[in-house]
């Protein structure tokens, strides 16, 4: 693993960071064998860490018997193509590493075409090294423009290649968007039933999937590595005071994601941006805890979820010893999703947060409208309720969602 500290990088430390990127690898199936850092003031253009370091790498990997290079910063297709040729190695930057560990986890129909239009459009600008031994040439009239039987119709490997990933983009990104427009309306259909959304968000690994299970019996699969769940997945959730949400779990985030996973997974995403709460679940036993709810902050703001309601959850109470301080405009709990700590303070915290939405509704309806009237009373308070000629007056707290449904049905009876 090769890591590289500048002037204008940010965020995460050097050391922190190579740390992060072992266990990725280790994720990814790779043994990691030995780590080289450096300091810059500028990147080298041609081999990102200079010749120097490039010698060092190779005679590192020789001695350690490696076969792959990783590195932590994203290197452009010339780098790599630079490397490799020097190194005798194969090269991997952070983003494909990353997009590696997404391809191995993805298990719906709508993961795999995401992973998939994402490893493509990182692929396309670096497809000259995939026919590096070939000619460049398939045909072509003219001087040079090919041997005797290889004269065709002048189009490079190159450009049948890059020809060859725009079709299938455009492919994967058809089907992706019918399988967008299912999810579209399935959450149509989730914002017509008077259930808010709740979402869990933080850093991979912080402990989403344990705190959905715990909360929700969703069997999430839990394991303790990073991006151990990809696919989005929604459970309903009880609250105290007959309040019921639908809870979120969603991939988790990373210190620099890579931006063609963001792109790809917008619709997986999209569960974020409409929820009307966000769960920022923090791994509190972790020295980097801050840094990292500054990251989750940053990717948060760029999907355009930055200024949605948060509720801070610091999590793996049992393991930690000074949890980081929450933002000071923030509410916070701290839990242990492992052991069950704190989950009554939790619910009681997201109840409260939207008890205070409740409303007040006064209305007449058919007593055949006893869907309504039965939903009435198992998600909200009944304060009044009389019965009359086939018809119920009914004074009822209930969500905003719930009290609009109501006052629909009311107006149309009338």
């Amino acid at each position: 693993m090769i890591g590289v500290e500048t002037r204008s990088r940010n965020g995460i430390e050097i050391d922190d960071s190579l740390a992060e990127l072992g266990a990725l690898a280790q994720s990814a199936g790779a043994e990691v064998t030995g780590h080289i850092q450096q300091r810059l003031r500028n990147v080298d253009p041609r081999t990102f860490i200079g010749r120097g370091k490039a010698a060092e790498v190779r005679d590192l990997a020789a001695y350690q018997g490696a076969t792959l290079a990783i590195f932590d910063d994203a290197l452009s297709p010339a780098q790599a193509r630079n490397l490799e040729s020097e190194l005798n190695l194969r090269i991997v930057d952070r983003a494909q590493l990353i997009l590696d560990i997404f391809a191995q986890r993805a298990r719906t129909l709508e993961g795999k075409l995401q992973v998939e239009i994402a490893q493509l459009s990182y692929l396309q600008p670096r497809l000259t090294r995939q026919w590096a031994h070939l000619s460049r040439q398939t045909g072509g009239s003219g001087a040079g423009g090919g041997r005797i039987g290889t004269r065709g119709p002048g189009e490079t490997q190159l450009e049948v290649d890059r020809r060859r990933v725009r079709e299938r983009l455009t492919r994967l990104r058809a089907r992706l968007g019918g399988v967008e427009r299912t999810r579209a309306i399935q959450r149509r259909r989730r914002l017509k039933v008077p259930y808010p959304t709740v979402a869990l968000v933080g850093y991979t690994n912080s402990g989403k999937s344990t705190l959905m299970n715990a909360l929700t019996r969703a069997g999430v699969e839990t394991a303790d590595r990073p991006f151990s769940t990809l696919d989005p997945t929604i459970r309903r959730l009880n609250l105290p005071g007959k309040l019921q949400v639908m809870l979120a779990d969603t991939v988790g985030f990373i210190h620099r994601l890579p931006h063609m996973l963001i792109d790809a997974f917008k619709a997986t995403l999209e569960e974020v941006r409409t929820a009307d709460l966000l769960l920022h679940v923090v791994d509190a036993s972790s020295p980097l805890a801050e840094e990292r709810i500054e990251v989750v902050d940053r990717v948060l703001e760029e999907i355009g979820a930055g200024s949605s309601p948060r509720l801070m959850v610091f999590n793996k109470a049992d393991l930690m010893d000074n949890p980081p301080r929450p933002p000071l405009d923030l509410e916070s709990v701290t839990v242990s999703a492992l052991s069950r700590q704190g989950l009554d303070r939790l619910c009681g915290a997201i109840a409260r947060i939207f008890g205070g939405l409740r409303e007040e509704v006064n209305v007449t309806l058919p007593v055949v409208r006893s869907d309504l009237i039965a939903m009435a009373r198992r998600e909200g308070e009944i304060l009044s309720e009389e019965y009359d000629n086939g018809v119920v007056s009914m004074r009822a707290l209930v969500s905003t969602a719930m009290a609009g449904r109501l006052r629909k049905a009311a107006a149309t009876a009338a």
